[in-house]
Order: structure tokens, then C-alpha cells, then sequence
């Protein structure tokens, strides 16, 4: 596993197209921004395992 560490506003690029970004770090919780092609799935790791178990994943509101 790499491990980075980044300050608020900063990021890092994934394979050229996914680039993630810290948006706001409040304590024990860290808002990151993903930039990706729509043809790039990104989930939350809960909710890929609900998926990859046939569970229908808690809806949630997008940002913004």
C-alpha cells in the first residue's frame, strides 16, 4: 500500500484521469473531491460491498 499524506487543497492523480483531492480535514474525518471519467466507477467501500453482495446500497444525497 502507498501512503501519501497531503494538506487541504492538495492531490494526487491516478493513472493519468482520476485526481483526488483533500477538501477539508474536521477532526478524525477527511472530505476528499474525486475528478474522474463517468466511465471510472468510484464508490465508497461500504457501498461496493453492498453492491457486490446484491444489497441495494443506502441512498445518498450528492454534494453540491
Amino acid at each position: 500500500m502507498l501512503v501519501l499524506a497531503r494538506k487541504v487543497g492538495q492531490s494526487i492523480v491516478i493513472a493519468e484521469d482520476v485526481e483526488i483531492t483533500v477538501i477539508e480535514v474536521r477532526g478524525e474525518q477527511v472530505r476528499l473531491g474525486i475528478n474522474a471519467p463517468k466511465s471510472v466507477a468510484v464508490h465508497r467501500k461500504e457501498l461496493l460491498e453492498q453492491i457486490k453482495a446484491g444489497e441495494q446500497p443506502t441512498r445518498v444525497k450528492k454534494a453540491g
